[in-house]
């Protein structure tokens, strides 16, 4: 790594002062510059510059040179979401597109800064991150690199299976098997006078009772009381594993929390950074020299292509939108309820508020509720929206609707849970023998075979007796299970 040259420590202070004259509110900066082969390296390990051994990084940086070395893609940039922020440039990039990447820089480090599901995000995960990296080496040193890289593998294939939202939810805490014994319940007794009592409630009615509730006390109870849907914390608090698996298994689970932010806010994130690095760029940091150069380049990051959805697009397009609605002041009740299509197309109440509202949502908003709240029926018409699906007699992928409704359910079903099943702890006593049951609860989220038997293998080898999955297929309850050895499917 090196650091900035001269002249790119100008120009990063330019652009800065040019953020910060716009409102921007972001962490101190340090960019490092790095060849194409480092760029590749620290982009397989997620943007950091150590990360604990594993084959799987190895693999990303094969894939990400071969589609830099023909052509298919190329890195401009990364950047952390650490405090303070840390971003790479490459070298060898034009000064035009060094601006750009810098501006873009900034609107992601304020982004990160500012908004609510990054608030609970660990500010120093580069110092975590190799402390991750310190363990997992420690453990491969005593076991053996092949024993501890193979349970890496079993957790990475559960790493999704945890409960985003619940850094922001006060939930109860995890359950552990110890913590479900409950002293025995009193005997009820009827009401009655107290000349009546020994009527109404006899000795041997009582001592009924009282066995009755000590048999209920003797029956396996179901343990969690609630679905789970934090898996990891689940297996990290019951899993009958060694010390070293735990430490793995929570050193997994970390990393996914830190993660799962910028997956829920991928096209806020991106178009907000998008936003940014447009209007500086063409209002402040663009010589005369370099404007062709520069909207060949940001026509590049907003390119789309049939059936593909580009986050910067999507998430800028949105932005400038909401900012002319709140500029024209329309919304409200008066803007919601007018019809005359004229009298919309015109609409202009000079309000000046669309600054202000893109600086809220950047704040208070991610991908599912910036959607949800902000993809007009207006907005999709003047973007010319349209949905794909496979025409299963061409093999390809072909304009699906033109509706409004259907486009914007299509793009929230994709975005809500990350466009994966939702899946929770129903039980870790199933039919009392021990086994861990989960159970998909079916949004219109299929559960993929090869995927759903993988994840068993995974919740076998760290809960040691069989699991069961148990989902809805073709409309019917099925229990998938795996016991060590053999998968079998039964209904459920």
């Amino acid at each position: 790594m090196a650091s900035l040259p001269a002249y790119l420590l100008d120009i990063q202070k330019e652009i800065e002062g040019y953020g910060r004259g716009y409102g921007l509110d972001f962490w101190e900066l340090s960019f490092e510059i790095l060849d194409y082969k480092r760029m590749q390296e620290v982009a397989a390990f997620g943007g950091f510059p150590v990360r604990y051994p594993h084959w799987r990084f190895g693999m990303d940086f094969d894939h990400l040179t071969k589609s830099h070395i023909y052509g298919l893609s190329k890195i401009y940039e990364m950047v952390i979401n650490n405090n303070p922020a840390y971003a790479y440039l490459l070298e060898g990039n034009s000064i035009v597109d060094q601006k750009m990447v810098i501006a873009h820089v900034l609107g992601h480090v304020d982004f990160f800064k500012n908004n609510y599901y990054f608030s609970k995000t660990n500010r120093k995960m580069i110092d975590g991150m190799a402390n991750h990296a310190t363990r997992v080496r420690r453990h491969s040193e005593r076991l053996g690199l092949d024993k501890v890289e193979g349970f890496v593998d079993v957790c990475l294939c559960l790493e999704n299976l945890i409960d985003p939202m619940s850094p922001f939810i006060v939930r109860r805490g995890p359950e552990t098997k110890e913590a479900e014994e409950e002293p025995l319940r009193e005997v009820p007794r009827l009401r009655a006078k107290d000349y009546m009592d020994g009527f109404i409630n006899p000795p041997e009615y009582m001592q009924e009772q009282r066995r009755r509730i000590e048999r209920d006390a003797e029956r396996p109870k179901k343990f969690p009381r609630e679905p789970e849907r934090d898996v990891l914390l689940f297996l990290i608090g019951n899993a009958p594993i060694e010390p070293w698996e735990r430490d793995s298994l929570e050193i997994i689970r970390d990393e996914a929390y830190y993660f799962a932010p910028q997956r829920q806010t991928k096209i806020l994130n991106e178009g907000w950074a998008a936003y940014w690095h447009s209007r500086i760029m063409t209002e402040k940091a663009v010589k005369a020299s370099e404007i062709i150069d520069y909207a060949e380049n940001n026509a590049g990051v907003l390119a789309t292509s049939p059936g593909q959805l580009n986050p910067y697009k999507l998430g800028l397009s949105l932005l400038r939108h909401i900012e002319e609605r709140w500029d024209k002041g329309r919304f409200g009740k008066d803007w919601n309820e007018c019809e005359d299509y004229e009298v919309r197309r015109t609409w202009d109440k000079r309000l000046g508020l669309g600054r202000q509202k893109i600086f809220e949502v950047r704040r208070l908003y991610n991908d599912v509720t910036f959607l949800d709240e902000f993809f007009t029926e207006d907005f999709c018409r003047e973007q010319q929206f349209f949905s794909f699906a496979m025409n299963e007699r061409s093999g390809n992928y072909e304009i699906d609707s033109r509706e409004f409704a259907k486009i914007k359910d299509k793009l929230l079903f994709q975005l809500t849970n990350f466009g994966e099943p939702f899946i929770a702890v129903e039980d870790a006593n199933h039919d009392n023998r021990g086994e861990l049951l989960i159970k998909h609860r079916h949004e219109g989220v299929d559960l993929h075979e090869e995927n759903a038997q993988a994840t068993l293998a995974a919740l076998e080898r760290i809960w040691r007796r069989p699991v069961n999955i148990q989902t809805i297929v073709e409309g019917k309850t099925r229990l998938l299970r795996y016991d060590g050895k053999d998968h079998s499917d039964k209904p459920g």
